[in-house]
């Protein structure tokens, strides 16, 4: 029904029931205000106190918890642009750092290489730094200036938010807003 306003969902156009899937807010707020609360809001999946004790590993599984070879790839990359840059200290700066698997991976890694490059590694997160971090990782809410190295956003760009638009019968995008029941 074109501009419902029941519910929790509005679609400025025809209704859609895909989209009560939303994560939904006190308000009504377009899709990717809604998703940055979601995400990244004080209790938002990705900085809640009461989320798992694992955090997002808890909750599902990626490249790098599935298996060492992801980092040990990462850490051949990062090895070969040290060559390149021939600074002496190269950085690894990880865009969405979770709890820091990435980073403490390559750090193992390339720790185990005689010929590996001296690496100052960056966690770019929002979420608080987990107890028992590798203190080797810098910990940060902004990515580093001035560094040279490797910057990868492997996680964090599955999760940035984005408005969500529909087509209406005569074709006009209408936004989607979203709301508590």
């Amino acid at each position: 029904m074109p501009g419902s306003t029941g519910g929790s969902i509005r679609v400025l156009g025809p209704y859609s029931p895909r989209w009560r899937l939303a994560y939904v807010t006190d308000e009504w707020r377009g899709w990717r205000e809604a998703a940055q609360a979601a995400l990244y809001g004080d209790e938002g999946f990705y900085r809640s106190p009461v989320r798992s004790p694992e955090g997002p590993a808890g909750h599902f599984r990626t490249s790098v918890h599935a298996s060492p070879l992801f980092a040990g790839a990462v850490a051949r990359l990062l090895t070969g642009i040290a060559r390149e840059l021939d600074t002496g200290t190269v950085a690894l700066v990880d865009v969405g750092a979770g709890r820091g698997e990435l980073l403490t991976g390559v750090l193992d890694v390339l720790a185990a290489r005689p010929d590996g490059p001296d690496v100052t590694p960056y966690a770019v997160e929002v979420a608080a730094r987990p107890p028992g971090l590798d203190p080797r990782i810098e910990w940060c809410a902004e990515p580093p200036a001035g560094v040279a190295g490797l910057l990868f956003a492997n996680e964090w760009l599955d999760n940035v938010p984005v408005e969500v638009a529909e087509a209406d019968a005569e074709g006009v995008p209408r936004y989607v807003e979203v709301r508590t029941s």
